[in-house]
């Protein structure tokens, strides 16, 4: 029978050690630090619970004092107990943070995307060499991480790697088009980013109905961009694209709150069309304000 070389203390150091080390490893790593993370965490649990330390008996150490009894049957529960708390509640709260991250990340990037897609349709060749070159720089980032490090929600995607690759490919092809191309053909290229993402978000459970109501905040602020200025001609030209993603959103959902949304928008787009400007920004505070509604319970 192995003789215990440590003390409850230390045995309680190591059980706590070893389950965030697992919850580090599992929900925050990739690859060779990952695998450390993983080593580490076992070993620590593993003596931890049989409270005996191979390299304190190489080196001669004890942390337990000579007399101490084995550990209770409640000490040796608290410590099962702890280990279980750790690593099920750190997971919980860890798969949590990293989800969020991971769609944070993807916005930023995201967002540079949308204006560069948004400005080759509008054929304004400036603007979309600015966004698109933002874009590939946050996307390279992007990808980086993700390539070498996947958070526990997209760990069994197996198609996430190759749908990364496709959007670099596609990144690669616009270059020439949004520089000196045809811009119109080029938007129409750049339109085949957007499903690859909408298909990795429904193949591990992101909510798209939060993700539409993101895009489509995006799209009606230049709704109200247009508005406060009075510009009765930009209001009718981005209003289609609101209206397409706030399609979207009445296909999931077609509450009180959502019908506001519609009604607002559609109301915004006849004042436009009537030429009442002066009444176009207090219409847009309106409609931003019924949406901030929605988003608030649901986004």
């Amino acid at each position: 029978m192995i003789k215990s070389n440590e003390g409850l203390i230390d045995r309680v150091a190591r059980v706590t050690i070893g389950a965030l080390a697992l919850v580090v490893g599992g929900f925050w790593l990739g690859g060779t630090p990952q695998i450390i993370a993983y080593i580490v965490g076992v070993l620590m649990s593993v003596t931890g619970f049989m409270g005996f330390c191979g390299l304190y008996a190489i080196l001669k150490i004890q942390t337990c004092n000579r007399n101490e009894k084995p550990l209770s049957v409640k000490q040796l529960s608290f410590l099962i107990i702890l280990f279980l708390i750790l690593l099920v509640g750190g997971g919980f709260v860890s798969n949590t943070i990293t989800k969020k991250k991971f769609l944070e990340e993807y916005g930023k990037m995201n967002g540079f995307y949308k204006q560069t897609l948004f400005l080759t349709g509008q054929s304004k060749r400036n603007e979309a060499i600015a966004n698109y070159e933002s874009w590939k720089a946050e996307f390279t980032v992007f990808s980086s991480k993700y390539n070498t490090y996947k958070p526990f929600v997209l760990r069994n995607d197996k198609e996430f790697d190759s749908d990364l690759l496709k959007v670099l490919n596609i990144l690669a092809e616009a270059k020439t088009g949004v520089y000196s191309g045809d811009l119109p053909a080029t938007h129409k290229k750049l339109e085949e980013v957007r499903p690859l993402f909408q298909a990795m978000f429904k193949r591990n459970g992101f909510s798209m109905f939060a993700l539409t109501l993101t895009d489509f905040h995006d799209a009606m602020e230049k709704n109200i961009e247009a508005a406060d200025a009075k510009n009765s001609e930009g209001v009718i030209k981005t209003y289609e694209e609101s209206n397409k993603l706030l399609m979207q959103i009445e296909q999931e959902s077609q509450t009180a709150d959502i019908k506001a949304i519609r009604a607002n928008l559609d109301e915004l787009l006849q004042l436009a069309k009537d030429g009442k400007k002066d009444e176009l920004s207090k219409k847009a505070a309106t409609l931003k304000s019924s949406f901030v509604k929605v988003y608030l319970k649901k986004g």
